[in-house]
């Protein structure tokens, strides 16, 4: 393992605007690099995601921001640093820039990288019938909101036929609070011709478990919404590994 005082001591490893090593001639790379960059490819094209750990997978990442460089230091301090490759693409900005050897051009690589799986998880469930792709809304909540530092707020609306027609952020708070305004959620359904919706908000702290604060929402956003004909089918708190339904707990 490769600590953060490493990197500040061997600055050269990194290509970034603080740390310059060593000049490589221009269109070249070190035979070591370049061998182990064309490995690591070969690997990925024949094997796919599933052949390769997270630091591999991450080194992958990587090479595009940090073209002349041995990257495999930064993968693992990155993932020393978060846990794993999700982990690392969804801290934020500041928290990456934290990590010695991370600049503008890693950040802006780990956020394209999160924002492709949030679109793809997304294109996933949109329009489609809600019971019938259950797990793949539980995998983009998980995608979306899983690995976020504060509470987020979201609201999926359904059509009749329990399609889902919108998936929308509420609001944003703390690491352990965010404000929720029923007659805003039901109005906003009701704008868009919705019948029924799914409340889903985070626990940073991993723990999907609902405070009593929850539950005293939940209630106050189901009677909002029966007062306007609405159904509140449930309402999901994501942890980091595991989710909560309010409906399968019997809080619904």
């Amino acid at each position: 393992m490769v600590n953060g005082s490493s990197f500040r001591e061997a600055p050269q490893l990194f290509d970034t605007d603080e740390a310059v090593a060593a000049p490589v001639p221009a269109g070249r790379l070190p035979s070591y690099i370049a061998d182990h960059r064309k490995r690591l490819r070969d690997r990925f094209r024949a094997g796919g995601a599933a052949a390769m750990p997270d630091y591999e997978l991450l080194e992958l990442v990587l090479f595009r921001a940090i073209p002349r460089r041995d990257v495999k230091p930064l993968a693992r301090a990155l993932l020393d640093r978060f846990g794993d490759f999700n982990a690392v693409c969804s801290a934020s900005t500041a928290r990456l820039l934290d990590v010695s050897g991370v600049g503008d051009a890693v950040v802006t690589e780990l956020k394209i990288v999160e924002a492709a799986a949030q679109r793809m998880a997304r294109a996933r469930v949109m329009q489609r019938q809600v019971i019938s792709s259950w797990d793949a809304v539980l995998d983009y909540c998980h995608t979306t909101m899983a690995h976020r530092e504060t509470e987020q707020f979201r609201v999926l609306y359904l059509d009749r036929k329990n399609v889902l027609i919108a998936d929308e952020e509420q609001a944003r708070g703390t690491v352990d609070h965010v404000p929720v305004y029923p007659r805003e959620v039901a109005k906003r359904a009701l704008e868009l011709n919705a019948s029924a919706l799914i409340l889903v908000h985070n626990h940073p702290s991993g723990d999907p478990t609902p405070s009593q604060s929850d539950i005293d929402m939940t209630a106050r956003v189901q009677a909002a919404a029966e007062a306007l004909g609405l159904t509140l089918h449930d309402h999901l708190i994501i942890g980091r590994s595991c989710e909560l339904s309010f409906r399968a707990q019997g809080y619904l």
